[in-house]
């Protein structure tokens, strides 16, 4: 299984020339399009420099240019973004839930 990610958006809120929130995107794919195996999702992630409610500095507020790829893949929950989509290729492509089978000649006993 071959999986690949990619940053496919990163939207900066911007405030007193600050980024404030950042609206993130990532893109996980399983080996190839066309192959038997692909198989592919979006994660996103709204991230606050300030979570007040419990107050946890995210990141500091700087100019959107000082953000770089490395950074913005830092504020998403990569790992646990891994372990979802592990579970989702496994159920859908390496062990897809077989439904049950209607067995129509059952007679109800008398």
């Amino acid at each position: 299984m071959a999986v690949t990610k990619a940053m496919t958006k990163a939207i900066p809120h911007v405030k007193s020339s600050k980024v404030e929130t950042w609206e993130l995107e990532m893109k996980y794919e399983n080996d190839s399009e066309g192959d038997a195996t692909y198989y592919t999702t979006t994660f996103k992630k709204r991230v606050d420099a300030v979570n007040s409610t419990k107050g946890i500095t995210n990141f500091t507020k700087a100019a959107k240019g000082t953000f770089n790829l490395a950074a913005l893949t830092a504020l998403c929950p990569v790992s646990h973004w891994d372990v979802v989509f592990a579970s989702q290729v496994a159920s859908v492509i390496t062990s897809p839930v077989v439904p049950p089978v209607a067995d129509t000649s059952f007679s109800v006993p008398s």
